[in-house]
Order: structure tokens, then C-alpha cells, then sequence
């Protein structure tokens, strides 16, 4: 949906008023007019690690690694799984919604066998239900859980610190997948405090940018996961 309602400094533009793609500011509109630059070259190379470093302090990392991708959020549902996992892993897909109901089916279009743990639409992730599940995985079988911060179908927001603690309270070596596209940027994440491992992002929403970027915070134990991954990846591989 998008209306003509004016915005105040943005005569005449369409004010849209869907969770994304998000108002490009103005100023952000005409950058994207200047002159290409060369992507080998000093200026961008001095650009994008400014970019890279400034996207730590979105993310509320030191320590993590930033992946940036051309694509879409769903580019970052693939290179979070990829990179990860291999076929036949068994993760626990917290479903609330369309979008968490999407990032299991990408996980399981690689082979991946995702036990879905299923709460109503309008409802957040429960944390106690994933550590009475996990409790019960005593050969920890189960390599990921995948839980969608924000659900933007239904505008819910799952407490991921709550998860994070049913992960260490049972002692599950479990990777912390967390879809944080719409929450990252619009409130609070903390990839550090929390100790996800995998967190996604797309430039689209809360950072207010123009579609096409897929971005990943990436923690060192994913990294280490990422050398033994068997899933089939070239273009979204993360690197060593």
C-alpha cells in the first residue's frame, strides 16, 4: 500500500506505508545518483570496510564477522543455511508466521530435515517449549534452532535473549539461527549479549535503504561450522 501523502522535505513522493521496502531518505536517494566508482579500487576498498565496521555497531557485535551480499532476505535465509549446515542435519524450526514458516522451507530445500515447532499466528517463539524440546535431545542431534526475531506477517517479536537462555540452561551445543530482517535497525538487537551465531539482515527495512543487500552477522563458532558444511554453496559462501 502506498499513499500520496506528503512527507515533510519529500514533496510529491510516495509515502509507503508497508513493513518494506521502507522510505529511502532523500539523501540517501541522490548518493545513488553520483558516478559509479571502481570496485577494485582504494575508494571503495576504504568504503566498504567503513561499511563493515558501521554494520558491527548495528548489529551490537565486536567480535562478529559481516558478510554482505547482493540479494534479497531470502538470499540471506540461503547463505546462513549453506554455509552452516549439510544435508540430512536435523535443526528445530520455531514457525509463528510466514516469513519463519519460509526460512524452514529454505532449510529443507537443501536436504536439511527440520523438525517444525509450531505456535500460533499473533504469538511469539516460547522459549520454555524450545528447552523442554532441546532437554529431551540428549544425543543433540539437533545442530540448529531457527527462530524469526520479528515476524513481519504478524508484527510479533520473539524474546531471543529468553532463547539464547533455554540454549545454555540445557547445555545444547545448538547453532542460534536468528531471521533479525525486520528488527534490525527498527529495535533492540544485541548479536553479542545474546550469543546468536548466525544473525540476517536486509537493507531494505530498518536501515532504510533501497532493496538488494543481504547481510549476515556472523559469530566464530558458525565460522567453524561453516569448515565442516556440506551443503552445496559458491556464490553465498562466506569464505575461510
Amino acid at each position: 500500500m502506498a499513499s500520496q501523502s506528503k512527507v515533510p522535505g519529500i514533496s510529491g513522493r510516495p509515502f509507503l506505508q508497508i513493513p518494506g521496502p521502507t522510505l529511502v531518505p532523500e539523501r540517501i536517494v541522490r548518493a545513488m545518483s553520483r558516478p559509479l566508482i571502481d570496485h577494485r579500487g582504494p575508494e571503495f576498498a576504504a568504503l566498504l570496510r567503513d561499511v563493515l565496521e558501521g554494520l558491527k555497531g548495528v548489529f551490537k557485535t565486536s567480535e562478529g564477522r559481516i558478510a554482505v551480499f547482493p540479494g534479497s532476505g531470502t538470499a540471506a535465509w540461503e547463505a546462513c543455511i549453506v554455509n552452516t549446515l549439510s544435508p540430512g542435519d536435523r535443526v528445530l524450526g520455531c514457525v509463528n508466521g510466514h516469513f519463519s514458516t519460509l526460512f524452514c522451507r529454505t532449510a529443507e530445500s537443501f536436504g536439511v530435515q527440520v523438525e517444525l515447532l509450531e505456535f500460533p499466528y499473533g504469538t511469539g517463539v516460547s522459549a520454555a517449549r524450545i528447552e523442554e524440546r532441546l532437554q529431551n535431545d540428549i544425543k543433540h542431534d539437533i545442530k540448529a534452532v531457527l527462530v524469526v526475531h520479528n515476524e513481519t506477517s504478524t508484527g510479533v517479536t520473539s524474546d531471543i535473549a529468553a532463547i539464547r537462555q533455554a540454549l545454555d540452561h540445557v547445555r545444547h551445543p545448538a547453532l542460534f539461527l536468528v531471521d533479525s530482517v525486520s528488527s534490525v535497525g527498527s529495535i533492540d538487537f544485541r548479536f553479542d549479549d545474546w550469543q546468536v551465531d548466525v544473525a540476517l539482515a536486509g537493507a531494505q527495512k530498518g536501515l532504510m535503504l533501497p532493496p538488494g543487500l543481504a547481510i549476515l552477522a556472523i559469530g566464530e563458532r558458525a565460522l567453524e561450522a561453516s569448515r565442516s558444511a556440506r551443503c552445496p554453496r559458491s556464490f553465498w559462501d562466506w569464505g575461510p
